[in-house]
């Protein structure tokens, strides 16, 4: 009997608009308009790559869907050069070319037509004829349009194996034109040079162009790609067995090959082995190595030395400190305090409203009050500002701290230019990973003092590290765990729900079943959903109705969406999709990537950039779009920086971020979807990090079964890490 063949068609035209985006599979969801028939046609499947005004050539068939009607459905794409008038205006104008505009392009190609790419390219002398263009714009826009071209021709390529425009500009930035023999002769080199090119894209590279899978490059460069999702994922070391075992299932290669590219690392000290008193053998990566090393000893340096601090009555000193806050400290408090004022190194734990803020204050009141120097610091800039405002003293980010030097790579407080302090002070410790704690304790002097504080029942760090716990589990620095709660009113249910989840007590206000049903009165609800699409729609209505009607908030600056996950309709990527267009109707935009940055968007910094004095985790404005140069200003908290094509590829939308992200903030509203869609991610510790991020109200949208999920799931990720042993020796 004959199958039923389907018919293969082709499609050209512009790319208008990306409705949705998987990255995790490039599955996209687009309008592109028709060069034949002008109309906008949805296309769907893998567009990896491709940008807004960009002209496409796709191969596949016509579908019917059953609600959004008829489709195109892409088995493959190319990207082209445009050929119609339309094609080369949307093109040019969209950005990016650097140095012309969407009103320079209209001239350009009102001028010269179809032709306009080919006087471009080979008259370029003649854009003079074009009104606001001289002799030097013409200039440097065919320089910008030789580099385009170059740069399309390393685009064609990377599309075949997902490399994104903005990936595609950074390996441009670093290899110029030698970028695509770079990528094909030495495409691990390129992984390992260029952020954002990971291992798996080399390795589709490779085997496309004839390096065997058993190569010594292939097998070493493997080797440290394991060791570096394990360090992604919080690892600061691994068991030798377990990592031979998890390159040998990577890399699909024998343990005996992959024992010899281990050999070879060692040799070449790209990886350290260690041998543990449990005579267990683990091994790390050097950096890792050396931060952990460094802090124990740091702590052991610091605990070995004479103090610095004047002499102090501490029960003198306790009872100013009562007398000043206009209260009676509680027992644990008053040992916190004297703990704090007679031993070296000190760590106070516990969770909101435990009373952490007043022991601060109280313990930098009598600093000053002896003269003494405290310096006061915390890993972002959310942070620094709380705990200025609580004890009314300068504190400031750790970074700045220790003043990053761009043009060194490297800090410049540091062991041998050690901070001007008698007291550190260092909140929200919990997010303190290895190499940022390292550089922080042998930037403090032998006679100072150091005080930890963070909340160990939150997520650990976002680096690789256990730092808190384990410097609390090594029990070689003395602690003060708060687990009375003090702030217990009816303006605290936030605390309530808080302290009722790190006891595993599954309790929730009653649901409701819609956004109207919310009320202002109320710190912490739940708004019932009956899946990821409801889940989005009601978020997007809590910001556009409750938060800015009823509250009469500003739903941008006072509230935030923490989500479990990233992917899904109800992950960060597409919450802020829907949120962007709720919320920020300004009509100035540029592409970047899959996203597009409109002026006012909020956006978050995803790795640290030094020049820029910019660090994971900090959240910003958009301030100013420049399209003609492919430029946007962000303004985060008064430190402004200029971002480039290639430099947004760091910068994501920032209405919903990850509960990871979150830590060290506080936000007046936060709004936490919440379904079994998430399961993955439904621990104890997370759902505890972000109802702990609110500070006036707390809304739940969701399956309050997922909520229960959570709450009783108090197994968090365990990981390897060698500061104890460390410690010990």
């Amino acid at each position: 009997m004959n199958q039923p063949t389907t018919t293969i068609d082709t499609l050209a035209g512009v790319l208008e608009r990306i409705i949705f985006f998987n990255e995790e599979n490039n599955y996209c969801i687009a309008e592109l308009k028709s060069d034949k028939s002008r109309e906008r046609i949805t296309v769907v499947g893998q567009l990896s790559g491709a940008q807004c005004g960009e002209t496409l050539r796709l191969t596949g068939n016509w579908t019917q869907h059953p609600t959004h009607g008829r489709q195109f459905k892409v088995s493959s794409s190319q990207s082209e050069l445009p050929a119609s008038v339309y094609g080369i205006r949307k093109y040019l104008g969209s950005g990016l070319v650097k140095g012309i505009s969407k009103g320079i392009a209209e001239r350009i190609v009102k001028r010269f037509g179809e032709d306009t790419l080919r006087i471009i390219s080979e008259e370029s002398a003649r854009l003079q004829e074009v009104e606001g263009i001289g002799k030097q714009r013409a200039a440097s826009i065919k320089v910008a349009w030789e580099e385009q071209s170059v740069q399309r021709e390393l685009f064609i390529f990377g599309q075949t194996y997902g490399l994104s425009p903005a990936l595609c500009l950074r390996v441009y930035k670093q290899f110029g034109t030698d970028s695509i023999r770079t990528l094909r002769s030495e495409p691990y080199k390129v992984a390992r040079d260029v952020h954002g090119v990971g291992f798996k894209t080399a390795d589709k590279i490779a085997i496309n162009t004839g390096i065997p899978n058993d190569s010594p490059q292939r097998i070493d460069a493997g080797i440290e790609f394991v060791m570096q999702e394990l360090q992604d994922s919080g690892h600061t070391a691994y068991p030798v067995d377990s990592l031979m075992t998890q390159a040998c299932e990577t890399l699909e290669a024998d343990a005996g090959i992959i024992q010899n590219g281990v050999v070879r690392l060692l040799e070449s000290k790209a990886l350290r082995k260690i041998d543990t008193l449990a005579s267990e053998s683990f091994l790390q990566l050097p950096l890792n190595q050396f931060s952990e090393e460094k802090i124990a000893a740091s702590i052991k340096r610091l605990q070995a030395s004479p103090s610095v601090l004047p002499p102090i009555k501490v029960d003198l000193a306790v009872k100013w400190a009562q007398e000043k806050a206009g209260f009676e400290f509680g027992d644990s408090q008053i040992a916190a305090i004297k703990n704090a004022l007679t031993n070296k190194v000190f760590i106070l734990t516990g969770g909101p409203g435990t009373g952490k803020t007043t022991i601060l204050r109280a313990i930098v009141s009598i600093i000053k009050a002896k003269k003494a120097r405290p310096r006061l610091a915390a890993p972002t800039g959310r942070a620094a500002k709380r705990l200025s405002e609580s004890t009314s003293s300068f504190a400031q980010t750790i970074h700045r701290l220790l003043k990053f030097d761009a043009s060194q790579a490297t800090f410049t407080v540091n062991e041998s230019r050690p901070l001007n302090a008698d007291i550190v002070i260092v909140d929200e410790a919990s997010m303190l990973d290895a190499r940022l704690a390292s550089s922080l304790l042998q930037a403090i002097p032998s006679q100072a003092h150091l005080i930890l504080v963070g909340d160990i029942d939150q997520l650990p760090s976002v680096g690789a590290g256990n730092v808190l716990k384990d410097l609390i589990n090594s029990r070689r620095i003395p602690t003060t765990k708060l687990d009375i709660v003090f702030r217990q009113s009816k303006q605290s249910s936030i605390v309530h729900y808080a302290h009722a989840i790190n006891q595993g007590q599954v309790s929730l206000p009653t649901p409701v079943e819609s956004v109207g049903e919310l009320v202002s009165k109320k710190d912490f609800q739940f708004v019932r959903a009956e899946d990821q699409d409801d889940c989005a729609r009601k978020t997007q209505d809590i910001f556009k109705h409750f938060i800015s009607n009823t509250l009469n908030l500003d739903p941008i600056a006072q509230a935030q969406t923490l989500a479990p996950m990233h992917k899904g309709l109800a992950g960060v990527g597409n919450l802020n999709k829907g949120l962007q267009e709720t919320l920020n109707l300004s009509h100035e935009s540029i592409p970047a990537g899959f996203e597009k940055f409109k002026t006012g968007d909020k956006v978050i910094q995803t790795r640290n950039n030094y020049d820029k004095n910019v660090f994971n985790g900090d959240i910003g404005i958009v301030t100013a779009i420049d399209g003609a140069n492919g430029l946007i200003d962000v303004d985060f908290d008064g430190n402004e920086a200029t971002y480039d094509k290639a430099e947004m590829i760091d910068l994501s939308l920032a209405y919903c971020v990850s509960i990871h992200k979150s830590q060290g903030s506080e936000y007046p509203v936060v709004v936490i979807p919440i379904l079994k869609a998430h399961f993955m991610m439904l621990q104890r510790n997370l759902i505890y990090t972000a109802i702990t991020r609110g500070k006036r109200k707390v809304i739940l949208v969701g399956d309050p079964a997922a909520y229960a999920m959570a709450v009783r799931n108090s197994d968090s990720k365990t990981r390897c890490t060698l500061l104890q042993e460390y410690l010990r020796a």
